[in-house]
């Protein structure tokens, strides 16, 4: 199957065509042609496989379609939802890229960054808006945004949505829609709670599954070495050095970990950088250039800001610290194994996470292949410590940091959760996101936040 045979426009195929695309992927081949019929989908598939441009395409071809006789300044039609600003920016960089050569105007808005240039592009008009659900609110507060003509709503990696305590700033933005729109959901992972999601949000939708549900990519090896906690940097690094890894996406579990660890592997000699929910957008932004161009070595993350990163051919992707939650292993390694090309993920073991690698095995339905590095055995004698939301009890990876019901309000503004705190309606986007806490009764403030909801944040 080819391209041409979706019935796209002559513009869209020329657009495919410029970025090297002849045959579409899997999920493309299935989600396309629903899309041009007008139904809505529930679609599952992993990470690098071509989900955005499965949605991007028939989208446009739909626009294009039904805004033939509009006149003047363009109303927003489409709506894309993102957890993340990275993912955010991604997705309005296809949108970008395969609409180059139609009459369409498209813009994104996410946190971290000054709100009065995005008022200007809202103002301007759009028909494409991507978006982050906190920063759109900002923008439904002030009255800068009317979502009251939205044809096209697509909700993107709607389980981490759902992981990052989105729920309520959700159900805010569908009361600001027409009842009557097409809906696309798509999600790395068809959890029981997607699919009550679905029912209350889609309309007798195509369900679409790609890869077998909570399969890590097919193309990625997987190896764990276990280690002793205290030397797990020194391992990372000789690994790094020895076998002269060029490109190497690092995860630990918290935004403390992530500085302190990029800071040791640069006194190791290795040039690399931290990213995560406390540096500025700019910063990161920065951070994410240096490090596709090769200029930095090692990218340090949390999950949270890596979340929706696409870096082509990225070959190594390493697990300082396993996640709390098994499901982010997956959406951790597929970073790398991306549009058929295969990559290595690495994870460093220790005697503290062997209840987590086991949950992983058991997410996995298999155990991943462990081998004990030469001189970096680990000390059976040494205990194992209880991890609390990516904490040793010990306050080790957490030093300095104030216990959660008393951080809660100097946490700074992250852009992409929807738990973030702040003022509202600050011109300056800075710390202008609403606190929200999904509860039973609904939306509330102030209220105690879930055992999920915490461990996003100490993840961020």
């Amino acid at each position: 199957m080819s391209f041409d045979s979706f019935g796209l426009s002559a513009e869209l195929l020329r657009a495919v065509a410029d970025q090297g695309y002849t045959t579409p992927t899997p999920v493309q081949t299935q989600s396309i042609p629903v899309i041009l019929k007008g139904r809505d989908i529930l679609a599952g598939a992993q990470t690098g496989t071509g989900k955005t441009a499965g949605f991007t395409l028939p989208l446009l071809q739909r626009l294009m379609q039904s805004g033939e006789h509009r006149r003047g300044r363009p109303v927003i039609r489409t709506l894309i939802l993102t957890p993340t600003r990275e993912l955010a920016a991604q997705v309005h960089e296809s949108v970008v890229t395969y609409g180059k050569y139609l009459p369409l105007k498209s813009t994104v808005i996410f946190g971290g960054v000054n709100i009065n240039p995005q008022i200007e592009m809202l103002r301007r008009g759009v028909d494409i808006l991507v978006a982050t659900p906190g920063r759109l609110l900002d923008h439904a507060g002030q009255k800068t945004v009317d979502l009251s003509l939205v044809e096209f709503l697509v909700l993107d990696e709607a389980d981490r949505m759902l992981d990052m305590g989105f729920i309520p700033d959700i159900r805010r933005i569908l009361a600001l829609l027409p009842a009557k729109r097409q809906n696309l959901l798509f999600s790395a992972t068809f959890s029981n709670d997607i699919r009550r999601l679905a029912d209350t949000l889609l309309n007798r939708p195509v369900s679409l599954e790609v890869e077998r549900r909570n399969t890590a990519a097919q193309n990625v090896r997987q190896r764990v070495h276990p280690v002793d906690r205290s030397r797990k940097r020194a391992l990372l690094s000789k690994l790094i050095g020895r076998n002269d890894w060029r490109q190497v996406l690092v995860f630990t579990r918290t935004k403390h970990g992530a500085n302190r660890l990029a800071q040791q592997l640069a006194k190791d000699g290795l040039s690399a950088a931290a990213i995560h929910g406390n540096k500025s957008q700019s910063a990161r932004t920065r951070a994410l250039a240096e490090f596709k161009q090769g200029k930095t070595r090692v990218l340090v993350a949390t999950d949270i800001a890596a979340r929706g990163l696409d870096i082509d051919q990225l070959p190594h992707v390493v697990n300082f610290e396993l996640p709390n939650v098994p499901e982010d292993y997956i959406h951790r390694i597929g970073r790398t194994g991306r549009a058929g090309n295969g990559g290595d993920a690495l994870s460093l073991v220790c005697v503290d996470e062997h209840k987590l690698l086991r949950d992983i095995e058991r997410l996995l339905g298999r155990t991943i292949p462990s081998e004990a590095v030469p001189g970096y055995k680990p000390d059976p004698e040494i205990a194992p410590e209880p991890i609390v939301n990516g904490r040793r009890s010990d306050g080790s990876q957490g030093k300095g940091r104030q216990r959660e019901g008393k951080s809660q309000n100097k946490l700074k503004r992250s852009g992409e959760r929807g738990v973030t705190l702040g003022r509202p309606g600050r011109g300056n986007g800075q710390g202008s996101e609403r606190t929200l806490v999904a509860t039973p009764q609904g939306e509330r403030r102030g209220r105690r936040r879930s055992r999920g909801q915490r461990q996003a944040l100490a993840a961020a």
